[in-house]
């Protein structure tokens, strides 16, 4: 795994946060068109730090879709509408009242599809005055603490992803039944371990929100070992934690990194605003 520690940054400072993953960047307004130069660094400085965080980015939804088309093909999310003025930028709220935040258990983004996003990038609109936190897990490191043994067998298996888990599909039932949106139940199948295709380096692909047992096994059969995974990929020495700021904007690599937005705020609004950008099917 490349380490970018040790690379020469010439037009962005990248400020690792944690040992595990994460990187703040600072030396770039992302409201502008950045050179190419500028872009491809920022892209190395993802790949090596796997989560990449910006802070004070004053920007419309159509300049963060503008940011987010110089690293990809932005694209619908699967579950929720669009801004009406911008259909690629969603916009994630948890309001006062409301107890459950969206996708708020440990995930890789839409398993349950094909062709899973290669990145998301959330921007903060609005945000509690305390708790909110995003906390990220580096799938990376879970695979390579694995052991000889584990991995040949996790080699040959395929996992069994699908949208309507319960700990995370009411999560977004709400919101989707305010949008008109039926309730489609959406399901994939992926490698449990897949290879990055820009990095060529293993990464655990399974995930406690959407993974329900692996082919030719049967529910009860996976249960044990799914149950050792979802504890294993997310132990604290892979993790970083981000705190958001108004303004800020977290950009991850969604092929080899998890995510859970902490709910930690009841009686708080926090209003983001996500772009996902396509992805290609795992291996």
């Amino acid at each position: 795994m490349d380490n970018s520690a040790h690379q020469n940054y010439l037009h962005i400072d990248v400020h690792p946060v944690s040992g595990a993953l994460g990187a703040e960047i600072t030396g770039v307004d992302i409201s502008l068109p950045l050179d190419a130069e500028v872009v491809s660094e920022i892209r190395n400085a993802l790949l090596s730090h796997l989560v990449i965080f910006f802070q004070n980015q004053v920007i419309t939804p159509q300049q963060q879709l503008n940011f987010a088309e110089q690293f990809g093909t932005p694209t619908e999310y699967p579950q929720l509408k669009g801004l009406p003025e911008c259909p690629l930028v969603t916009e994630v709220i948890k309001l006062e009242h409301e107890t459950l935040n969206f996708g708020g258990v440990w995930h890789s983004d839409t398993t349950y599809i094909k062709q899973p996003p290669m990145a998301s990038m959330l921007y903060a609109i609005e945000i509690p005055p305390y708790g909110g936190d995003t906390l990220f897990s580096n799938q990376y490191m879970a695979y390579e603490t694995l052991s000889d043994g584990l991995k040949k067998t996790l080699s040959e298996l395929v996992a069994v992803n699908t949208s309507s888990k319960p700990e995370v599909s009411m999560t977004r039932e709400d919101r989707m039944r305010e949008a008109g949106m039926e309730l489609n139940v959406l399901s994939a199948l992926h490698p449990a371990v897949r290879t990055h295709p820009e990095t060529g380096s293993k990464a655990l692909y399974v995930n406690i929100a959407h993974t329900t047992h692996f082919e030719d096994w049967t529910e009860q059969e996976s249960k044990s070992l799914l149950e050792f995974l979802f504890q294993h990929q997310v132990r604290p020495e892979f993790t970083c934690r981000f705190r958001w700021e108004k303004n800020s904007l977290a950009f991850w690599d969604n092929r080899c990194v998890q995510h859970n937005p902490v709910n930690d705020y009841q009686g708080f609004r926090r209003i983001m605003h996500r772009v996902t950008i396509a992805g290609d099917k795992p291996y």
